[in-house]
C-alpha cells in the first residue's frame, strides 16, 4: 500500500519534533493505516510482524490522547515478555520527549514489585506491562484503572500462546467500557476474533499485505548442507562476511547451548538465548549483544521475542524455521532503519521444499547459493586485508614503517619480496610463533601493551579471578600483579597479560589447567 509522510498525519508538533530526532520521517504501512482511526477513536486490530514499526502506531495516538496535568493512569500496553515492555517502555519515552509531566512505566515479573509501587504511588499516566504483573497490581489497588481511555495489546497471538487470554479478558474487563482499544496481532486465529468482538466496538481491521512483510533490502539465500557440515558453514560464512553483529537462530534449546559452546571454543564472542535462561542471565546475554561485546547471538524463536538491535548485518538460519512466519519475524531482525541486510539458510533434502512455501507465503525469492571453500575463506581474509592496507595508506602516518622499508632495501631484498613476507606474517602462516601471537593481538580490544586471551571455562565451571591469576602466576612465574583485566562470562573468560608474555603464557597454559580442568587458551578474536 502507498505510505505516507509523518507530516501528513494530524501530530502535535511536540510529538512531531521527537519523530524528527528518531529519524522517522515515512511513516510504515501499519502506521500510515493505523494512526488516523486510532486518532479518530476507533478501535482497531492491526495485523502486523515485529519490525513494522507497530510500536509507533499506537503509540503515537496514545500519547496524543493523554492530559499531561493529571496524574492519573490514562493508557495501558499489554506485552507477552518482559523485553518487549521494556522495548516499547522506551519507544514510547522517546516519542513523549518533548512533551512536559508524562510518565511511562514498565511493569514486570522479575524485578521488585515494592520498586514499581514506589513509581506508581509517584503518578505515571502511562503503563506498559506483562498480564500477570499487571493483574497483580490491579489485584492489590496499586494500579487504578478507572481513568483508563485507552488499553492497546501487542503481540496479541503470542499472549494466547503462552496462556494469558483469561488475564487478558480479566484486564479488559476490569477497565471502562468506554475505552478505546487496539490489539495487534502477526496472525488472527480465531481466538482473537473473539477476544475482539468481545470487547472491542465497531473496530476496524487493518492488514499489511504478506509482500511488505520482508524487507526489501535483504539480502536472502540459502545453502544446501547435511547436518554434520553445518558448523563448519557457519564459521566459514562468519569469517567471509565479518559481520559486526550477528544472529544465529535455532529450533531448539539444546541446539543453541551446543553451537555456543563450539563457538566459544574456537574463540568467537558468541553467547545464546533461550527460555532455560534466568532473566538476569537473559538481561546480561542481551545487554553485551546490544554493546558489541557478543558478537554472535544463538537463539530460539521464542527467546528471540523483542530482540531489537539495529546494527544486526546478517541472519543464519540454522534450522530452518517450523512456521512461515517465523522466518519472516528471523529474518525481520536485520535490515533495519534503512539499513541492508543479510539472512541465510541452512537446508537440506525436504527442508529445501520448505523453503520454497515460505516463498509462496512471505512473497519473496530465497537463492540458492553454494557452499564456500577453505580457499574462498582465504580469499576473503587477503580481500579485508588489501582494504585495511588501503585505508592506512590513505589516512595514516607511516612515515616511521616507511623508514623501516627503505633499511630493508637496503639489505637487496626486493620490495615484492618484503610485501610477501609481511603477507604471510599477518596471515598467519609464518611459522614464528611469538611474531603471530602479537599480530593477532595488537587490535583485539587489550589495553595499550596488554593482549587479551581466551579461555574456554568461565563461572559454570566455578572460575573466579583469583583461579585465573593463581593458575598463570603458578605455572609461568609472571607476577600476579602484572595480569590486567579479567572478564569472566558463563562459560568462557578474557583475562589480559603483558604481550611479551603473552606467548609464554600461551604455551605452558595450553598444557595446564584451571581448577583442576584442561583448558583451551589463545588469543583473543579481534574486534
Amino acid at each position: 500500500m502507498q505510505t505516507i509522510n509523518f507530516k501528513e498525519l494530524t501530530i502535535s508538533e511536540k510529538i512531531m519534533k521527537a519523530v524528527d530526532d528518531m529519524g522517522f520521517e515515512e511513516a510504515t504501512p501499519i502506521q500510515t493505516q493505523s494512526i488516523p482511526y486510532l486518532l479518530k477513536g476507533t478501535d482497531i486490530i492491526g495485523q502486523a510482524q515485529t519490525g513494522t514499526g507497530k510500536t509507533a502506531a499506537f503509540g503515537i495516538p496514545l500519547l496524543e490522547k493523554i492530559s499531561p496535568n493529571k496524574k492519573d493512569l490514562q493508557a495501558m500496553v499489554i506485552c507477552p515478555t518482559r523485553e518487549l515492555a521494556i522495548q516499547v517502555s522506551d519507544e514510547i519515552k522517546k516519542l513523549s520527549k518533548y512533551m512536559n509531566r508524562i510518565n511511562v512505566l514498565p511493569v514486570y515479573g522479575g524485578q521488585p514489585i515494592s520498586r514499581q509501587i514506589h513509581a506508581l504511588r509517584k503518578g505515571v499516566q502511562v503503563v506498559v506491562g506483562t498480564p500477570g504483573r499487571l493483574m497483580d497490581h490491579m489485584r492489590r489497588g496499586t494500579i487504578d484503572v478507572s481513568h483508563i481511555n485507552m488499553v492497546v495489546l501487542d503481540e496479541a497471538d503470542e499472549m494466547l500462546n503462552m496462556g494469558f487470554r483469561e488475564d487478558i479478558e480479566t484486564i479488559l474487563k476490569d477497565t471502562p467500557s468506554e475505552r478505546q482499544t487496539a490489539m495487534f496481532s502477526a496472525t488472527l486465529p480465531k481466538p482473537i476474533l473473539q477476544i475482539a468482538k468481545k470487547y472491542l466496538k465497531d473496530y476496524k481491521i487493518l492488514r499489511v499485505a504478506h509482500k511488505e512483510l520482508t524487507v526489501p533490502k535483504i539480502m536472502q539465500s540459502y545453502i544446501e548442507v547435511k547436518q554434520r557440515n553445518k558448523f563448519e558453514l557457519l564459521t566459514r560464512l562468519i569469517d567471509i562476511n565479518n559481520p559486526n553483529l550477528s544472529l544465529v537462530f535455532c529450533n531448539t534449546k539444546r541446539r543453541v547451548d551446543e553451537i555456543v559452546q563450539e563457538l566459544q571454543g574456537r574463540g568467537y564472542f558468541a553467547d545464546g538465548l533461550h527460555g532455560d535462561l534466568k532473566q538476569s542471565q537473559r538481561d546480561r546475554v542481551m545487554n553485551s549483544f546490544r554493546n558489541g561485546v557478543i558478537e554472535i547471538l544463538v537463539a530460539t524463536d521464542v527467546a528471540a521475542r523483542g530482540i531489537d538491535v539495529d546494527d544486526v548485518e546478517i541472519v543464519f538460519n540454522y534450522d530452518v524455521p517450523q512456521d512461515e512466519e517465523y522466518y519472516v519475524h528471523r529474518i525481520g531482525r536485520t535490515g533495519r532503519a534503512g539499513r541492508e541486510g543479510q539472512a541465510i539458510t541452512f537446508a537440506f533434502g525436504k527442508e529445501v521444499y520448505k523453503l520454497k512455501a515460505i516463498e509462496r507465503y512471505a512473497k519473496t525469492k530465497i537463492k540458492r547459493e553454494k557452499m564456500p571453500s577453505i580457499n574462498d575463506v582465504e580469499e576473503a581474509r587477503f580481500n579485508g586485508l588489501v582494504q585495511q592496507v588501503g585505508q592506512i595508506v590513505e589516512n595514516e602516518n607511516i612515515r616511521k614503517e616507511t623508514h623501516m622499508i627503505e633499511k630493508l632495501l637496503e639489505e637487496d631484498y626486493s620490495t615484492l619480496d618484503i610485501a610477501a613476507a609481511l603477507l604471510k606474517m599477518v596471515m598467519g602462516e609464518s611459522k614464528q610463533e611469538s611474531k603471530k601471537t602479537d599480530t593477532a593481538i595488537k587490535e583485539n580490544g587489550s589495553e595499550p601493551g596488554m593482549a587479551r586471551l581466551f579461555i574456554n571455562i568461565g563461572k559454570k565451571q566455578g572460575v573466579r579471578p583469583g583461579d585465573v591469576v593463581g593458575a598463570i602466576a603458578g605455572e609461568t612465574g609472571m607476577p600476579g600483579d602484572l595480569i590486567g583485566s579479567i572478564d569472566i562470562f558463563d562459560k568462557y573468560t578474557f583475562v589480559e597479560v603483558p604481550i611479551k608474555h603473552a606467548d609464554k603464557v600461551l604455551r605452558i597454559m595450553g598444557r595446564n589447567t584451571i581448577k583442576g580442568q584442561p583448558i583451551q587458551i589463545e588469543p583473543a578474536a579481534a574486534k
